[in-house]
């Protein structure tokens, strides 16, 4: 496969971004439209284009590259997925409505009312970190797939390529913020699910099936077994574990996480929001489903060919871009292309606004739209830029598989203190925490946690924790924040 070939590819349709940036932000490009993009995107646009945020690039080359793993994981994602979908129904039933009766910008707003200054900045700043790395290392894998296939080819240095990319994500999204993005963020789905039905159709054709065909043979092969329910302690695809973690995950880096909310806010009112996520709910399902097929389909044609890989990550775009041909390969390369960046440029937005508002106060001015406020918010966006470019130069320098994944776990866990937090402020409001002890809290649970993922195996008799240790994580901030808590006295308690 030609690097200049896949090259003008990629060109062409940043091309495209930056022309859908211009379109939409030519008649306004004020804090409003960035922000919640004046609160009048369509729902169904805003349902579609959020499928390329919550699946990242790390999906579309790790989820296929698992089903056929040493570890046995096969279809266990899919439980996984379900989690998922039962936390995406309590964000709708639950949160979107608490969110939208207090017409927030910053979800993080809440904690102030509930809570207290302190523990706001702290969930604020929770936020920030978390997803600053979380969106850093997802940008950095796919920064290097560019980089081995088509930038070194032209020599071109490592840390540049990421220059190149985080400039033209700025490029897009620097005026019109949110309303640009949910448009981008549709083309960049749009991609994406074509990409997954086409490697699907490429794959049954080089393997001689019909796609029915395909269906059936996934079915009774190997790969398809979706429910675990043995080994309970010992086995991290428990369904118990995978359904659990997958929904409180969802809560905590879906429901409690500015990026995803801030374009549920854009919607005019709870029920478009409401429908939207429904709506979204159905169609995350169905193309996880395909993720997984695709992994099941790589394998078979791996096992065919006498392919082999270092690692399961490598499958997919070896096989589409060496095997398959050109037209595979350019398929694979915008679907990943589209999936990493949808979820960058809204994580870039996202940390705007959430600084903007958290640490700057944007929410309390009389005129946030004002040229100083406008100018300021450019700034922050180019800060947050710079910060990604120097976070992914540092995984690159550290070049350590087990350091860099365990800075991303390490993040992950973050979003543990948010359940807790929220969690006391809509269930507890009859207490006032210490709020000055709340940072301090937040830094031990995870800290704790962390202890308990290395060390469960001899503590606990042998159980394994996987994602459903995010439980334990807000369980244990709820439960500081009660012991350093007092109880409200007269109208507080019954405000």
């Amino acid at each position: 496969m030609s690097p200049a070939v896949l090259l003008s590819f990629i060109i062409g349709y940043f091309l495209v971004l930056i022309l859908i940036s211009y379109l939409t932000s030519r008649k306004a490009s004020d804090n409003d439209t960035f922000f919640v993009a004046n609160r009048n995107s369509k729902w169904y646009l805003v349902a579609f284009g959020m499928i390329g945020t919550a699946l990242s690039g790390v999906t579309f080359i790790s989820v296929p590259g698992k089903v056929g793993a040493p570890s046995g994981d096969q279809f266990a994602y899919f439980q996984f997925i379900l989690g998922n979908a039962a936390g995406f129904i309590i964000i709708a039933t639950v949160l979107l409505p608490l969110y939208y009766r207090m017409k927030l910008t910053s979800i993080y707003s809440y904690i102030e009312s509930a809570l207290g200054t302190w523990s706001y900045k702290t969930a604020a700043g929770i936020f920030l970190i978390s997803r600053t790395i979380g969106s850093s290392f997802r940008l950095y894998l796919v920064v290097i797939v560019l980089q081995k296939f088509i930038f070194d080819n032209y020599g071109v240095p490592f840390w540049m390529t990421v220059l190149i990319c985080l400039i033209l994500i700025w490029s897009y999204t620097f005026k019109g913020g949110l309303k640009t993005i949910i448009i981008t963020d549709s083309l960049q789905t749009f991609f994406l699910v074509t990409s997954v039905f086409l490697s699907i159709y490429f794959i049954c054709r080089s393997l001689d099936m019909t796609v029915f065909q395909a269906a059936e043979t996934i079915k009774n092969s190997s790969y398809s077994k979706i429910f675990f329910l043995n080994d309970f302690m010992s086995s991290k695809l428990h369904l118990t574990k995978q359904f659990l973690g997958g929904l409180f995950i969802t809560i905590g880096m879906t429901g409690l996480d500015q990026d995803l909310m801030q374009k549920n806010l854009s919607l005019k009112n709870i029920k478009e929001a409401q429908k939207n996520m429904f709506s979204f709910i159905g169609v995350f399902v169905v193309i996880n489903i395909f993720f997984l097929s695709v992994g099941a389909l790589l394998y078979m044609y791996a096992a065919k060919n006498g392919i082999t890989v270092d690692k399961t990550d490598y499958l997919y775009p070896t096989i589409a871009l060496k095997y398959l041909g050109v037209v595979p390969a350019i398929v694979f390369m915008l679907g990943l292309t589209a999936a990493t960046f949808a979820t960058t440029d809204s994580a870039l937005t996202a940390l705007t606004t959430s600084f903007c508002v958290d640490f700057l106060g944007f929410n309390k001015k009389s005129d946030i739209n004002s040229k100083s406020a406008v100018t300021t918010r450019h700034s922050v966006h180019i800060a947050f830029s710079v910060l990604m470019l120097l976070t992914i130069i540092l995984f690159n320098a550290v070049n350590n598989d087990a350091v860099v994944g365990a800075i991303f776990k390490v993040a992950s866990y973050t979003y543990g203190p948010l359940l807790g937090l929220y969690s006391f402020g809509l269930f507890v409001s009859k207490r006032q925490v210490n709020d000055k002890l709340t940072p301090f809290i937040c830094v031990v649970s995870p800290t704790v946690c962390y202890f308990l993922s290395i060390h469960s195996k001899t503590i606990l008799d042998g159980y394994v924790f996987d994602n459903e240790l995010i439980i334990v994580n807000g369980l244990i901030t709820f439960i500081g924040l009660w012991l350093f808590s007092s109880k409200k006295e007269g109208k507080m308690a019954t405000a």
